[in-house]
């Protein structure tokens, strides 16, 4: 009896190790995959043009030469109903019932116009993003920071 029991205490603890040597060597791997998702955003603020090319006289086409684009890094359409992006001040651009196509850019100007699946307008009578300095922050329908770029220096 004894003999069975000692047996029985060898291959249990020969498990047990084999468990977590096991475990050990899948623990980094699981954790890798949780890094390389958060290394690139699937949507991501890809370019700002702060600063309207020519004179600012705040006309539409003044307004509209400034812009902020965002690109869907993914192979899928992603649905932006209720995210936002907002500057440094607190200005708020609410995203309706738009999907950006996978792989696409959309550009939302601060002037009006009519909205298309490449070009989004904020319909703004005034200037949003400072020349100088600035942050485009772009959130998700949960508030949950996206992404976000800043130009100049920080406030």
């Amino acid at each position: 009896m004894s003999s069975a029991s000692s047996s029985v205490r060898r291959i249990a603890a020969t498990a047990l190790a084999a468990g977590a040597i096991v475990s050990a060597a899948a623990l980094p791997a699981a954790a890798h995959d949780g890094d390389r998702h958060h290394q690139r955003p699937r949507v991501e603020i890809s370019r700002v043009q702060a600063d309207s090319p020519g004179r600012e006289d705040r006309s539409n086409r003044s307004l509209n030469s400034e812009w902020v684009e965002i690109t869907n890094t993914t192979r899928n359409p992603i649905s932006l109903r209720g995210w936002t992006l907002r500057d440094s001040d607190g200005n708020r651009y609410r995203f309706d019932n738009i999907r950006i196509g996978g792989r696409n850019t959309i550009r939302i100007h601060t002037g009006n116009g009519r909205d298309t699946r490449t070009d989004l307008f904020q319909d703004r009578r005034d200037y949003v993003w400072d020349n100088r300095s600035d942050t485009a922050t772009l959130r998700d329908d949960r508030g949950r920071t996206v992404d976000t770029e800043t130009w100049g220096r920080r406030r």
